[in-house]
């Protein structure tokens, strides 16, 4: 790869071409876990994964386009470093194991471009999620692609062009972590971290079948931020299975030295036993696409059933779908706000979206008092909406309304046009970011043409650990791992 970036050891990745045939498939790479493995038994070493999982970037970049920027020299340097400490018999938990961030994270030595089109200088620090994955052994390979400042259920713009999924690359994986979801679906890496502030970690897990994990606010620092879009954005993994998901969210967890954060979760040994699902309408949108099949996991829970007892399900002692009430209220204010503090950081506001000026607008209107009176709704809204949890354990629910949509759905939209066509097609998930609650998409089929759908677990404050048990029995008996898109 080139090397227009201000340190040696970085460079820009490839914008794709159309022209590129398809090469015969490579050997599938290991899952973060299995790669963590092979490297404490010596099977492999990390100078092989990381140089394995540089040269698939490579290959499909021209293809899919999922990243930004590579560190390829310094991350084989770390890798011979990594190798150097397995040897003298050091062990940590992804010691010289290859994995990705998205480009809304700082990593030292590379610029944080978020989507955005211009020059930036690069992060003189790493961010704490990748100091905590760095302390944790884990190699950086590098900055995956990210619709501008997280926007957007796709990941498309002017500055890298469109990332693509690999299960069909007519079609966005989605966003904003669409350049993370495309890079593990397709086996560039074994993970990848994300961010979700209205489901940019759930959307695209969907979208190309994988396991994604909203944590609870609050468990993963989003430093050098104090509260990323007025406390709606939180980073969390994507992965192939829940045990890696669960492994990569163990390891970024936790709070930057001077704040406090909730204990990290880590899925328990065994599935919880008899759990109680509610499976209904999660939001105020309207029905799930026609084309979706299978709208939940086969096996999972039925309609407000996986119960405790043999006997009858019992209803919710308050009834019916969660009373959301006027949360979207509640929700614009902050996305806004949030918007405007990320767009007025940027050197060059002309390069930015139409759509994001106008976004900064509406934010800047909107900040202040209003968006302290949202946020201060907060405790109301746990106690209504969360008095489903009364009567249930988890909450399942489709992840989005519609499949994915294919690349330039969006293109020369108005602002608001396009917040109304991404209401549409992905209605489900915001809700659990204004609640700061946790969630995981599971992969739950695909539609009658081949594309991937996902369902959401969704639970109360600090319930990760019941999401992610639930989650691997759901694994256990769907095994939709052993189902890989074509190589790009």
């Amino acid at each position: 790869m080139s090397s227009a970036e201000p340190t040696e050891q970085t460079g820009p990745a490839r914008r794709p071409h159309t022209d590129r045939g398809r090469a015969p498939a490579p050997a599938p790479m290991p899952g973060l876990a299995e790669s963590a493995r092979l490297l404490a038994d010596s099977t492999t070493t990390s100078t092989a994964l990381v140089a394995d999982a540089l040269a698939r970037i490579e290959s499909a970049q021209p293809t899919l386009n999922a990243f930004r920027h590579l560190r390829a020299e310094a991350a084989l340097a770390e890798a011979a470093e990594a190798d150097r400490r397995l040897a003298a018999g050091e062990r940590l938990p992804l010691l010289g194991v290859p994995v990705a961030v998205k480009d809304d994270t700082d990593v030292a030595g590379l610029p944080t471009h978020f989507g955005c089109d211009g020059e930036r200088p690069p992060a003189t620090t790493d961010s704490e999620a990748v100091r905590r994955l760095r302390a944790a052994g884990a190699v950086i390979v590098g900055k995956t692609n990210s619709c501008e400042l997280g926007q957007w259920p796709f990941t498309e713009g002017p500055a890298f062009g469109a990332t693509r999924n690999p299960w069909n690359t007519a079609h966005t994986p989605g966003g904003s972590s669409g350049g993370s979801a495309a890079a593990v679906a397709a086996g560039l890496v074994p993970a990848a971290l994300g961010s979700d502030g209205a489901g940019s970690v759930r959307i695209p897990a969907a979208w190309t079948h994988l396991v994604g994990i909203k944590p609870q606010r609050g468990r993963v620092s989003v430093h050098p931020h104090h509260d990323a879009f007025q406390g709606l954005t939180v980073n969390g993994p994507l992965a192939r299975t829940v045990a890696d998901a669960a492994l990569l969210l163990d390891a970024a967890a936790g709070a930057h030295p001077g704040t406090s954060t909730a204990r990290p979760p880590s899925a328990p040994p065994t599935p919880p036993a008899g759990t109680r699902a509610a499976s209904v309408s999660p939001s105020p949108g309207g029905p799930a696409h026609p084309h979706r099949r299978r709208p939940r996991p086969r096996g999972a829970p039925g309609r407000r059933r996986a119960r405790r007892d043999p006997g009858p399900a019992r209803p919710p002692r308050r009834g019916g779908p969660p009373r959301y009430g006027l949360i979207g209220l509640a929700f614009v204010p902050r996305a806004t706000a949030g918007i405007a503090e990320f767009a007025a950081r940027h050197p060059e506001p002309a390069l930015l979206d139409p759509r994001t000026r106008s976004a900064l607008r509406t934010g800047t209107r909107l900040g202040g008092r209003v968006v302290r009176a949202a946020r201060a709704r907060e405790v109301r809204q746990h106690h209504r909406i969360g008095a489903l949890f009364d009567g249930y354990d988890v909450l399942l629910t489709p992840t989005t309304a519609a499949p994915p949509p294919r690349i330039g759905t969006f293109d020369q939209l108005s602002a608001w046009r396009t917040d109304v066509t991404m209401a549409a097609a992905c209605p489900y998930a915001w809700p659990w970011n204004v609640l700061g609650w946790p969630g995981v998409n599971v992969p739950a089929g695909f539609t009658r043409s081949g594309l991937p759908v996902g369902a959401q677990l969704l639970g109360p404050s600090r319930s990760e650990e019941r999401l992610i048990a639930l989650a691997a029995q759901l694994e256990d008996d769907l095994r939709w791992y052993d189902h890989r898109p074509p190589s790009p």
